[in-house]
């Protein structure tokens, strides 16, 4: 997340951490969660926001302000586990009067909007993106291993593959572009004809 906030935030983070840990411990849901802000307080035995809300029928969604509710009046709906654990807690790092502009200042609001777009756009970026990067570099392995190298030769992915600098576009027969000993042959007798014509 983006931290751009004065050297200050980062001992305000560093309280906030130690005193969620000092209430949660080592205390995980029965879904497996085990982030201080995801799980509430006091609860016996550990549960988090979303499975409360989930037993009691309720959304287990937020409507996240990326630019906070003092800025702009934008929401998204992010899961609420994710919401209180990963957004919330970027924008504490935030300076605290772009947060909250008590008087609404339109360039702290506008500082509020690029700051939550960035910190909403990373987030996106874990959940949808991050680990594709993986999936795709494990499943080259995999290929390679049962295709050979340049397994996507031949195949409709090939055109997707880069192109080196300076490499010419593969053409498995060259000389097919060459003119052929009959076709030169025919050439150089019209050239001959329009030569006598023009001389009579």
């Amino acid at each position: 997340m983006l931290k751009k906030g004065p050297q200050g935030d980062l001992s305000a983070a560093y309280v906030r951490k130690a005193i969620d840990e000092r209430w949660t411990g080592d205390r995980k849901c029965a879904c497996g969660e085990d982030r201080p802000k995801a799980l509430i307080r006091k609860s016996d035995p550990a549960e988090c926001h979303k499975c409360r809300r989930k037993r009691k029928g309720k959304t287990v969604f937020d409507n996240h302000h990326p630019a906070g509710d003092a800025n702009n009046p934008t929401t998204t709906p992010i899961p609420v586990n994710d919401h209180r654990a990963v957004l919330n807690v970027a924008q504490y790092d935030w300076p605290q009067q772009t947060l909250e502009n008590p008087d609404s200042s339109p360039l702290l609001a506008r500082a509020a909007c690029i700051r939550g777009y960035l910190d909403t756009n990373e987030y996106l970026m874990d959940k949808l993106l991050r680990e594709d990067l993986e999936f795709l570099e494990k499943l080259n392995e995999f290929l390679n291993s049962k295709l050979g190298p340049k397994w996507w030769v031949g195949t409709p992915l090939e055109r997707f593959a880069p192109k080196q600098q300076g490499q010419l576009p593969d053409n498995p027969n060259p000389t097919n572009n060459l003119p052929s000993e009959d076709a030169k042959s025919d050439n150089d007798v019209s050239v001959r004809n329009s030569d006598e014509k023009l001389a009579a």
